[in-house]
């Protein structure tokens, strides 16, 4: 008898049979308040009416177009799309499947366009497992332990994680910039250095939003050495934050190349990286390609899901609904002294488990989801340490919903604590 790997573990108990809006219900019927949205990418939220009918239509017209072979209706119409809410300028798209796929596909164009082997990433990204990608993480050694050697020609540089590093934001920002011109002066010369990948809030490494000030710092060392600017948008674009994409809070950043994913196709496997016509132009002949990116499914999926966003102004509810999250969150850790800190940007919130003297407490972090689980909160764990617990709902979140969440989560850390 055949079973799944025991590499996998599972986040909860839970044995899905059917879901709807927030909610997942196991086969003894029981409902459970999904806060996970399958890692950010049910954005609107499970089997929403408008994604099923879009792909119960496109699924009875054509299954699968390989688009290096044939292209096919949806590819195109989603291209045109994506261009009303990408970036200016970013104005060509390669699809993939999954995040990781798109980051080595990133990692392969930045190299290709600039003549230069050397990138440079920032502590606690997740930017994949393949590995490439997994070359890049930096979000906690099970990514990348054990299957080395790595690709070389990899760097860090710090990360303004205020709290982590007991400065204010301000500090942390000026903190990291420094360390970056001290890596650009020490490891990787400008004139070596390809990209630098970024994520505007770290996933893996934390849910830590990039302070303002620190995108513009990149950017403006991009632009002065010649680098390519990579925003990982994987698990931050598509609303989640509250803005479409969340390099847009800083204003006048615009990235080289924009990699999306996850709420991109509301649960159907679809990735794709963005950048200017003349950039992509520069990746070698053969390059890029797939078995199954830009799949019509997928896309007819990714294209319900824009008109969803737009119809029920799930971006502003994403804002709207994040702060009441993250007011929520606050209140229960003041009652909490393990939660040492909450933070978060729209609806990627998390509270920080830590002991009296400050060090980082996973086993209180495990209790407080786990009890939250047995309450019917679905949760997941992130933080290098996994000290953190997150919050991911879907973008169609209500207040009543947001506010269930919370009571339950305060019953989960009570519980936790004992």
């Amino acid at each position: 008898m055949s079973q799944l790997s025991p590499a996998l573990k599972q986040a909860t108990p839970v044995v899905a049979v059917r879901g709807e809006g927030l909610h997942l219900y196991d086969a003894d019927g029981r409902r459970h308040l999904d806060f996970t949205s399958g890692v950010g990418v049910t954005s609107t939220g499970h089997c929403h009416p408008k994604v099923v009918e879009a792909v119960r239509e496109q699924a009875g017209r054509l299954i699968h177009g390989q688009y290096t072979t044939v292209l096919h209706d949806q590819l195109l119409t989603l291209t045109e799309r994506l261009g009303e809410v990408l970036p200016s300028g970013l104005d060509s798209l390669f699809y993939a499947t999954a995040g990781t796929e798109a980051v080595e596909a990133a990692l392969r164009l930045a190299r290709h366009a600039t003549g230069r082997q050397n990138v440079i990433v920032f502590e606690g990204a997740f930017h994949g497992r393949t590995m490439g990608a997994a070359s890049l993480t930096t979000a906690g050694t099970r990514f990348r332990a054990g299957i080395g050697p790595l690709m070389p020609g990899v760097a860090v540089a710090p990360f303004p994680a205020a709290f982590r590093l007991g400065l204010s934001e301000d500090e942390a920002v000026a903190h990291a910039l420094r360390g970056l011109d001290e890596v650009l002066a020490t490891v990787s010369a400008p004139a070596e250095t390809a990209a630098m990948f970024i994520e505007p809030v770290l996933g893996e490494g934390g849910y830590v939003p990039a302070p303002p000030g620190f995108l513009a710092g990149l950017r403006e060392r991009a632009d002065r050495h010649g680098i390519l600017l990579v925003v990982d948008e994987v698990q931050t674009g598509f609303g989640r934050t509250g803005r479409f994409w969340a390099h847009q809070y800083e204003e006048g950043v615009r990235p080289d190349v924009l990699i999306t994913a996850k709420g991109l196709a509301s649960g159907f496997p679809l990735s794709a990286i963005a950048a200017p016509a003349e950039l992509m132009g520069r990746a070698w002949p053969g390059s890029q390609g797939g078995t199954y990116g830009g799949n019509p499914v997928a896309c007819a999926a990714a294209l319900a899901t824009l008109d969803v966003l737009r119809e029920e102004r799930l971006v502003e509810n994403a804002a709207e609904q994040g702060a009441r999250l993250l007011a929520g969150l606050r209140a229960v850790a003041a009652e909490a002294p393990g939660i040492a800190d909450v933070r978060g940007l729209g609806l990627m919130a998390a509270s920080e488990f830590c002991r009296p003297d400050g060090t980082p407490d996973p086993e209180a972090a495990r209790r407080a989801q786990q009890a939250a689980a047995e309450h019917g909160l679905l949760l997941l764990l992130c933080g290098i340490h996994l000290n953190t617990v997150r919050m991911i709902p879907a973008l169609v979140v209500t207040a009543e919903q947001i506010d269930e969440g919370l009571e339950l989560w305060a019953k989960a850390v009570a519980a936790g604590g004992r």
